[in-house]
């Protein structure tokens, strides 16, 4: 059941496919206004292991946005608002290595931006909508992702039977379009080990507002470089993600549940310094 609301609070949020909330026998949708416009979709509140989360489908409910069209800034801003703290992105990934096959699931610790077109700063200089100026801020982005969150998921994963790899590189390409063969080879011999869409700059946003931001990659498929045959195909990457999405989600849920119930991480939310960004943070 799906009921409406004008406000709720949750402490962890979860970005993904439009399918997770739908999990949960009672949500509350609640509807999100940001000074960057609205984000993918409304947020709908539930209860996990005991602790609220806010869903949010990354590319809409009904899946209409591509990856370059997400206003990943509202989306980040949006689970802030609502008191998310902590944040798990699951994705779905190519692996560009063979022992990095479908069905895989990585909890990468890097980051490579290989995106062309995407807003990736709340700290821009540039005026917003409602007239506020930011400050330009230059945020610590060595290690892009939570260390308490990747810990806490490749543990909860390992303890459900499912092998987790601990750490990778997670290449971001503009999309939609998959990677030719050439690109894939140089994915690969940078010694990288997962391509996707979505990853950036939802991380380093996330990083910006001090939250803790933990991905969570699920292999679909061989990337074109990867595998012999004609390449990735759209149809066979939904088809190897749904067959594990029952897996993911009850992984997900586990991690929400052994996440740390304060923010107890001395990365992410002190990533900022004492720089004073100009603008009233959520």
């Amino acid at each position: 059941m799906v009921r409406e609301s004008n406000g709720d609070r949750a402490d962890i949020g979860v970005i993904g496919g439009s399918g997770f909330y739908s999990f949960l026998d009672d949500v509350t949708e609640v509807t999100v206004e940001t000074p960057y416009g609205p984000p993918s979709d409304s947020l709908f509140l539930g209860e996990v292991a005991g602790r609220r989360v806010a869903f949010l489908p990354r590319h809409g409910r009904r899946h209409h946005l591509p990856p370059s069209s997400i206003n990943y800034r509202a989306n980040l801003w949006a689970l802030a608002s609502v008191g998310a703290r902590q944040v798990l992105g699951p994705c779905a990934v190519g692996g560009l290595h063979p022992e990095h096959g479908p069905g895989t699931l990585l909890v990468p610790d890097q980051l490579v931006d290989r995106t062309k077109s995407r807003t990736q700063s709340y700290f821009d200089g540039e005026p917003r909508p409602d007239g506020l100026v930011p400050r330009v801020v230059h945020t610590a982005f060595a290690d892009p992702y939570c260390p308490v969150g990747r810990e806490t998921a490749v543990t909860a994963a390992r303890g459900a039977g499912w092998d987790a790899v601990d750490g990778g590189t997670m290449v971001v390409i503009e999309g939609p379009r998959f990677s030719t063969r050439a690109e894939s080879r140089w994915h690969a011999a940078q010694g990288w080990s997962v391509v996707g869409m979505t990853g950036h700059p939802e991380a380093v946003l996330a990083r910006e507002l001090g939250l803790c931001y933990t991905s969570l990659a699920l292999v679909t498929d061989l990337d074109a470089g990867a595998a012999a045959g004609e390449g990735v195909s759209h149809e066979e990457v939904m088809e190897v993600f749904a067959a594990n999405v029952d897996r993911l989600r009850t992984t997900l849920f586990d991690v929400v549940g052994k996440l740390p119930v304060e923010q107890d991480c001395t990365l992410c939310p002190h990533a900022r310094g004492s720089m004073d960004p100009g603008i009233p943070l959520p």
